[in-house]
């Protein structure tokens, strides 16, 4: 599932006013190559990089451990990444818009994000692998 996040921890990582990133089970996810190492802010929620270029790859939310969110930096094609849910917007900078289908003053509930991520599966069959 697509996301933006408008929290001032993405808005510092970025330089912008929001992240993007990918919600995929951590079943289906496996780090490969040089260790990632922890970076920049240190709390719940750990944010990777890759030690030899600093690029932000994934993160583990403290929020939904099932989950890790895989940043743009490893796709070579972000054409297709359209947030389809944003959230904390309560941290929202007023001129920041996104796309996004659903909006979150914080980060949902379990249920409500496992629900999201249904929907989003049903509505996004039509990206083509290839182009990730």
């Amino acid at each position: 599932m697509t996301m933006a996040c408008h929290c001032r921890g993405c808005q510092k990582l970025t330089s912008s006013a929001f992240s993007l990133c990918v919600s995929i089970p951590t079943t289906g996810f496996r780090a490969t190559g040089i260790e990632p190492v922890v970076g920049a802010l240190h709390g719940d929620t750990r944010h990777l990089y890759c030690p030899y270029c600093k690029n932000w790859l994934y993160s583990l939310p403290a929020d939904v451990e099932s989950y890790v969110n895989v940043h743009p930096t490893l796709f070579d094609n972000i054409e297709w990444l359209s947030p389809f849910v944003e959230v904390h917007i309560v941290e929202k900078l007023a001129w920041a818009t996104t796309p996004a289908m659903h909006s979150f003053k914080v980060f949902p509930d379990p249920k409500t994000f496992r629900q999201l991520v249904e929907e989003f599966q049903a509505t996004a069959s039509s990206i083509n692998a290839d182009s990730i």
